[in-house]
């Protein structure tokens, strides 16, 4: 059971509505975490969700680890509608050999159908516009080294490129950072967070994969 305490901040752009996913997006994450072209460069590639029960595990795991933090989350990138088209991600990124995490990251899963068109770019400039917005100083992204999809998402976000570094998830990665703009605030960021939408909106107006 997924459990009922859900305050992932929701946030908004112009083209997309960021939400918490619930029990209700089940079928769609199986789908999108059981695809071979999402999971690919995801750990070491081989992980699917297969079943309903571990999509509903993998939605209550995002909700209770970050569920009622109100700056870092793992959302649903959706249709304003509220459709589910991916996934962005804004969390802790574990330092490798050590359980501990002093650093965050952002990230990015969307759905094949949803590629081509610009969102995983929307969606994380959203979050990080979000993360500043909230006080953070600096975000980083993390990639497969073949990866380009994604590397080229992080360039067009304006992070740099640090190189390569097995400073997280105990594997070798390529590192992007982005520091906050000096004298962010949140009235000049892209970001709306919308305090109306709920978990789900009605009528509402390493490491991502190859999704611009």
């Amino acid at each position: 059971m997924v459990g009922p305490a859900v305050m992932t901040v929701p946030l908004r752009s112009a083209r997309l509505l960021l939400r918490a996913y619930d029990a209700d997006d089940a079928a769609f994450v199986r789908d999108l975490y059981s695809r071979e072209a999402v999971q690919r460069f995801l750990g070491d590639g081989t992980a699917r969700t297969t079943t309903l029960e571990a999509a509903r595990e993998k939605i209550a795991g995002w909700q209770a680890a970050w569920g009622a933090d109100q700056v870092l989350g793992v959302w649903a990138v959706c249709e304003p509608d509220g459709s589910p088209l991916g996934t962005v991600l804004l969390k802790s990124i574990p330092d490798s050999g050590a359980d501990t995490a002093h650093d965050v990251e952002v990230g990015w899963h969307l759905h094949p159908d949803a590629w081509g068109r610009g969102l995983a770019t929307e969606a994380a400039r959203t979050v990080l516009d979000h993360a500043f917005a909230a006080g953070l100083d600096r975000v980083v992204a993390v990639t497969h080294p073949d990866n380009t999809a994604s590397q080229a998402v992080c360039r067009r976000l304006g992070m740099t490129h640090r190189g390569r570094t097995r400073a997280y998830y105990d594997t070798e990665c390529e590192l992007f950072e982005l520091m906050a703009p000096d004298s962010f605030t949140a009235s000049s960021s892209g970001a709306v967070r919308d305090d109306a939408v709920g978990g789900r909106a009605a009528g509402a107006a390493p490491r991502g994969d190859g999704e611009s």
